[in-house]
């Protein structure tokens, strides 16, 4: 064979069985051998460069199944709020706050810091001194906003959406400044700060290099994250500045026609050497917290009966399209109706063609756990979502669902069992993109999750190696150390595998490789 670029040598192996080889070869993007150390002296050529991993565990790059890391930097703009943890503390925050262009803009609000009360700006608007405010809620579905956001976009009542969203109003009528769902929370778009295009290009780099650092190879972005987006990443990729393998797919929204449908399957061609846009994203629902879960008995508020499509056999036919022009597709469905509904459509496309997955599944009831093998489904779940619950249930998502429904939260481990492929993801910036706390929370799940849905080491390595694959379409040639497949590489000074969860979430990455490049080394 020719020289490789790339030899890792003194390695533990893991495919991400343990082989018992101790050495890779790399050669344009690819692994091209797998074998000992002294196999990989006869490998190496004059343009070869060779990294001893001192015996570190070397896997399968990890991929993150869900995140949104471009519209994500623009969802996490402002002052972080994800550690205030009651009304007084978020008014002390709120009061001291930076203001962007007069504004005061705010991320990642727990729904718990409000105690039960309604969300309303009433509980905020003294301390603001008379700015603006755009707060938005950690679940990226709703958010509080001032009286003077409110004044200045124009709201000034309800209002009407071809999909599930909510300008939450008051018994007279009057908007309290929580807005629900993407439609209501886009009014307010065109009045926040835009971000220049250069903040907004280092700041992604800063953040793939990040992500990069805890070993993620590539994520499925679960977006397109604006038009321009392609147009960065090729621009990205051309200066070298591209260091995760990035699959994006866009949204389909309520109303799509024909034509829109068309325009989706058009985008599937656009790509460069590390990205690409692969499949469509849907969302069935909205979250438990803010009440827009689709539910297939009403949450404890009352609230949870309808779906995020107002007709949802358009949401069918629109996947059925998709399906027939051999487009995969991602549904967005936490509640247990929304799950119901995404299998029973798929179940009417028959046999054969692209791969569909459903995200989040955040309660299913035990007769849908087969459903997902049975037809070829992909389970999209993200294990650090747990944290925003509490052992105890006393959380807002635990008080909505009810015991019943709260005590079959993520059922990784049952959806395993049931023999579905398990992909793993952070929904960054929901939750932190660290992989290493993706593996521990998948091994040791928190809050109201039961423990024994704790996953083994190698099924939680499995959910961002192999099984990612297999959501992706893409397990004839990644998720595996073996000749032929793509070289996206992660090097662990512990196997994540045997180890504890807590040290695996606490283990430095030695290496991590994608398309052949080194993207970060310790």
């Amino acid at each position: 064979m020719s020289a490789p670029d790339l030899v890792l040598v003194n390695a533990r192996v893991r495919t991400p069985e343990l082989t018992g080889h101790t050495a890779v070869a790399v050669r344009d993007g690819l692994i091209t051998a797998v074998g000992d150390d002294t196999d990989a002296r006869d490998w190496s050529g004059p343009g070869t460069e060779t990294i001893d991993l001192a015996g570190a565990t070397l896997t399968p790059g990890l991929t993150d199944a869900h995140s949104h890391p471009v519209w994500g930097l623009e969802m996490f703009t402002g002052t972080d709020l994800s550690t205030v943890r009651d009304l007084d503390e978020l008014r002390s925050v709120l009061a001291g706050a930076e203001r962007r262009d007069g504004w005061v803009i705010g991320v990642g609000l727990d729904h718990n810091v409000f105690g039960g009360r309604p969300i309303h700006y009433d509980l905020i608007e003294d301390v603001l001194g008379g700015a603006p405010a755009h707060l938005r809620l950690y679940d990226g579905h709703s958010t509080l906003v001032s009286a003077t956001a409110l004044e200045a976009a124009g709201i000034d009542g309800p209002r009407g959406f071809a999909q599930r969203s909510e300008v939450v109003c008051d018994a007279e009528g009057r908007p309290t400044g929580h807005l629900v769902e993407h439609a209501a929370m886009d009014l307010m778009t065109p009045l926040l700060p835009a971000q220049p295009y250069a903040e907004r290009r280092d700041r992604l780099v800063g953040l793939l290099s990040s992500m990069a650092a805890t070993g993620l190879t590539g994520a499925h972005v679960m977006d397109l994250g604006g038009h321009d987006v392609p147009g960065l990443l090729a621009a990205l990729e051309e200066d070298g500045d591209l260091p995760l393998r990035l699959r994006l797919a866009p949204w389909c929204m309520p109303g799509a026609d024909r034509e829109e449908l068309e325009d989706l399957v058009r985008l599937q061609k656009r790509a460069g050497r590390l990205w690409r846009v692969g499949g469509v994203k849907f969302f069935m629902d909205g979250t438990v917290e803010g009440g827009t879960a689709w539910l297939e008995h009403a949450d404890c508020h009352g609230q949870g009966t309808d779906a995020f499509w107002p007709d949802p056999a358009a949401y069918s036919a629109a996947v059925r399209h998709l399906h027939e022009a051999g487009v995969g597709t991602a549904t967005h469905a936490i509640g247990d109706a929304a799950v119901r509904h995404v299998l029973d459509t798929v179940e009417t496309l028959g046999p054969g063609g692209p791969r569909h997955r459903v995200e989040h599944i955040e309660t299913v009831p035990d007769d849908q756990l087969g459903r997902f093998a049975a037809l070829g489904v992909v389970a999209s779940m993200q294990p650090p979502h747990t944290a925003y619950t509490r052992a105890d249930r006393s959380d807002e998502w635990s008080k909505r669902l009810g015991e019943e429904r709260a005590g079959r939260a993520w059922r990784c481990r049952d959806l395993r069992d049931a023999g579905a492929y398990l992909a793993l993801g952070s929904d960054w910036p929901i939750a932190h993109y660290d992989a290493r706390q993706i593996l521990a929370t998948a091994q040791a799940p928190r809050g109201a999750a039961s423990a024994r849905h704790g996953l083994t080491g190698l099924m939680a390595l499995e959910g961002l190696t192999t099984h990612a694959a297999v959501a992706a379409g893409e397990e004839a040639f990644a998720g595996r150390i073996a000749p032929g497949y793509r070289a996206d590489l992660t090097a662990f000074t512990v196997d994540p595998v045997t180890a504890p969860a807590d040290e695996t979430e606490q283990a430095p990455v030695r290496l991590t490789v994608a398309g052949g490049r080194v993207t970060f080394r310790s």
